[in-house]
Parts: structure tokens; sequence; C-alpha cells
């Protein structure tokens, strides 16, 4: 997978991307991500890229002409599969999305500022909008950090355990069930005795019962009738 990311503070992702995860995968060979200055495609000489909104109010809005450039030359050299706008009036991500996108070859994410971009670079290049919640971030850098870390752990041959994401929590539509390490007795707080038993079959039960018991205290809304 190939991952492109537009954003005018591209510097904020050399920690995220440079650790844990998604270091290793870029080191495989799994996935490779190229991080893009917006501001490099300015038609100032002072790198502007955002202008006041047509018809007044606060806050600025960034140009359409610099992210339209730097998505042509993107465009030129890679055929992508979607272009991401991360936004908070988007799609709502969640554990359906991410296994979608993590099918795809290559992406193009684009992170906004300020009070949003151009109503027309939506119109004319976006092909998704994608938000990470119901709430306002200074930008859509965090934003493109949690997709990409949410698809690049789906990617076979990434985690060392192949079987590791397929027991998360919304892989299956419950939260994950309550897990236990050494020791067994922790301040007198023992590991449950259907745990140490050995039993898969019975294990495998428990672990069902107990996902959808914490589902359905914790995540009620993820519950179908029918799982109730």
């Amino acid at each position: 997978m190939r991952i492109d990311i537009l954003s005018i503070f591209p510097e904020m992702f050399e920690g995220p991307f440079h650790h844990s995860i998604i270091k290793r995968a870029m080191e495989k060979g799994l996935v490779e991500i190229q991080i893009h200055n917006i501001r490099d495609y300015a038609l100032s000489k002072h790198k502007n890229v955002d202008d006041y909104p047509y018809g007044g109010g606060s806050g600025m809005v960034m140009m359409a002409e610099p992210i339209a450039m730097a998505i042509d030359d993107l465009k030129s050299k890679f055929t992508y599969d979607a272009i991401i706008f991360l936004t908070p009036d988007g799609e709502v991500f969640n554990q359906k999305t991410a296994n979608h996108f993590s099918s795809f070859k290559n992406l193009l994410l684009l992170c906004g500022h300020y009070k949003g971009i151009d109503e027309r670079i939506r119109e004319k290049y976006i092909t998704h909008e994608i938000s990470i919640g119901d709430y306002v971030l200074s930008g859509g850098e965090l934003a493109a950090m949690i997709l990409t870390d949410a698809l690049i752990r789906l990617i076979p041959g990434v985690l060392g355990d192949e079987t590791s994401a397929l027991s998360d929590s919304f892989q299956d539509g419950f939260l994950s069930p309550p897990v236990y390490t050494r020791p067994s007795d922790f301040k007198g707080m023992k590991v449950p005795d259907i745990l140490l038993s050995g039993n898969e079959k019975l294990i495998a039960e428990w672990k069902f019962q107990q996902a959808i018991e914490r589902t359905r205290s914790r995540r009620p809304d993820l519950l179908q009738k029918d799982d109730i």
C-alpha cells in the first residue's frame, strides 16, 4: 500500500510514523508513506495557502490553487483508489470503513486547516470525506495519523500474529472481552479459571459471552436485537 498525505504541517508526522507498527511496516516494505507540503505548491512568494472567505465571517479558508496543483501533480504519477479529505462533517470513521480502505493500493489523504478548504476542491477531487468523531481538531493531521494507523495494522504481514487484528474490538461488531496475563493471582484478584483450563471450546464460548456482556453494558448501540 502507498499512502500520500497532503499537509501544511508535514513535520507533525515525523514522530508517529517512525515508531512501532507503522515503522516496522515501512521497513518490511509493506507500506510506503510520503508526506507532501502543500506550501510547496503555493503561488505567492510568501507561500500563502489561505485567504479570507467570500461572504465574510471569521477565520481563513485554504485556497483552491495550491491544493489542486498538489493533487494534479501526484495524480500525474500515481493512480489513486481514493482521495480522502479529513473533515468534521465527513462520514464517521469506523472499523468497517478501515477494513474497506485497507484493501486499496494507493490512497491520497488531504489534511485541512483553518475554517476548511475551498468547496470546489471537494467537488472536483475528493472521493471520500472522513471524520474521526463529532468534535473539531485544529487540523486534519491527527485524523490522518489515526486513519493511517488503523489501515496499516490490517495489512497482511504487518502484525506478528496474523489473527490479532481479527479479534480486535468492533471487528465482529462487539467490544473485545477482558484479557489477562501473568501473574494468575494479582493482589488477590485471580484470573478466571476457565482461561487456565486449556479447553479451547469453552474458552472461546466464555470470550464470546464476555464480549456480548461488555458490549451490552458499555456500547449497547452496537448490538442488534438478534444479539441480545
